[in-house]
């Protein structure tokens, strides 16, 4: 069962007046604290509803990320039926108002809710240390407590797969990058793309334009539009709307969808669109919450688990790049492919990862460099 409660929950606590244009970043990743145990979990009383609440951090409409971790809710709700009751709030800006959104949730009965956005982290600290009988999962984060799990999708897979595709098909040799906010985990998937660029050619060149939100067509489109008059042909994104992909129908290049399948929004300049499928995890946790078996930890999924994928790749891509896709995600599977497998150089020349080295988790989630063949630095790296 869904209860789509939408703006209500805003409402009842004096947030009526956000808006899309307040969303802001909440900064940079540090260091991941050691894992916190497990938290003692109990089994929903025989008859009870668990009740699920998702916290958006744009509109559903999105296109991308929201709207995918919207389909997800309403497929567990589907698939679990009476036992479950979900409910969601869009457009939650990463601010003090997203610790009262929080609160407000747990004062309506849901013991399990699901943060959907990095800068939410330290509000949902907040929040679960007051309120030790819910469960909270924080989407990109790393902070974990006793009721407090963190999980993610690893984007920067689908990234590598769209640079393979996007190395086939770019005529200049420069392929550009729309970002959001630099991050590690941006950051890395901008990395990945280009590292799946040069898989085809290593002389491929990449450009960024940062936006510095996760939701702004406006802003996006400009940076689009100032990516391809420097030459970028064929480009990339981490930002939450289809802004870019439809800049590159408007002005005649290529693009991707990012966590969404965004081909109805640009049928000429759509390459493929990297998609998340939030389902398996949230599937997972809401079976372990109903059978007292939740516990804190640190999750990580992608082409392995169902949870990453490059989907609807387009008629114009050579058979040949189709096949290395298929590779790739075959090793992804099978663990006989890594992306971030040395040599790997930055762009000041200096070894990141040694030949035959695999980065581990700790080095993926603490990327802060650009790797050879792309401009500029990343904001705010030393």
């Amino acid at each position: 069962m869904q209860t789509v409660r939408k703006r209500s929950v805003i409402k009842l606590i004096g947030l009526s007046a956000l808006s899309v244009a307040a969303l802001t970043a909440c900064g940079k990743k540090e260091e991941p604290a050691a894992p916190a145990a497990p938290a003692p979990a109990a089994a929903a009383p025989a008859g009870d509803k668990l009740k699920v609440s998702f916290m958006y951090v744009s509109p559903i409409g999105d296109g991308g990320w929201t709207f995918q971790h919207e389909l997800a809710r309403k497929a567990i709700a589907q698939k679990f039926g009476d036992k479950i009751e979900t409910s969601m709030v869009e457009s939650v800006p990463e601010s003090a108002d997203a610790e009262r959104v929080l609160r407000d949730m747990a004062g309506q009965g849901n013991k399990l809710i699901f943060a959907t956005s990095f800068g939410y982290q330290e509000f949902v600290q907040k929040a679960a240390a007051d309120l030790p009988n819910v469960k909270f999962e924080h989407a990109t984060g790393y902070k974990q407590a006793d009721n407090v799990a963190v999980y993610d999708s690893k984007t920067f897979e689908g990234a590598y797969l769209a640079g393979i595709v996007a190395g086939s098909m770019t005529k200049t040799k420069t392929v550009g990058v729309v970002a959001s906010v630099p991050i590690p985990e941006v950051v890395r998937n901008i990395n990945s793309f280009v590292l799946g660029a040069q898989s085809v050619d290593p002389s491929i060149q990449a450009k960024v334009v940062w936006v510095n939100e996760w939701f702004a067509p406006p802003k996006e489109s400009e940076a689009a539009t100032s990516l391809i008059n420097g030459g970028v042909d064929v480009m990339y994104q981490n930002t939450n709307s289809p802004a870019v992909l439809k800049t590159a129908e408007e002005r005649g290049v290529y693009a991707f969808g990012k966590d969404g399948d965004m081909s109805a929004f640009a049928p000429k300049a759509h390459l493929g669109s990297a998609v998340i499928d939030w389902t398996p995890y949230y599937s997972k946790v809401v079976e372990d919450t109903l059978a007292g078996k939740w516990q804190s930890g640190n999750f990580w999924w992608g082409v392995k688990e169902g949870a990453m994928d490059l989907v609807k790749i387009a008629d114009q891509v050579p058979q040949e790049a189709k096949d290395k896709v298929e590779k790739a995600k075959q090793g992804l599977k099978d663990g006989s492919f890594a992306v971030w497998t040395g040599p790997i150089l930055d762009n000041k020349g200096q070894e990141v990862l040694a030949s035959g080295v695999v980065g581990d988790d700790a080095f993926l989630r603490g990327i802060n460099f650009y790797v050879k063949g792309i401009e500029g630095a990343v904001p705010g790296a030393k």
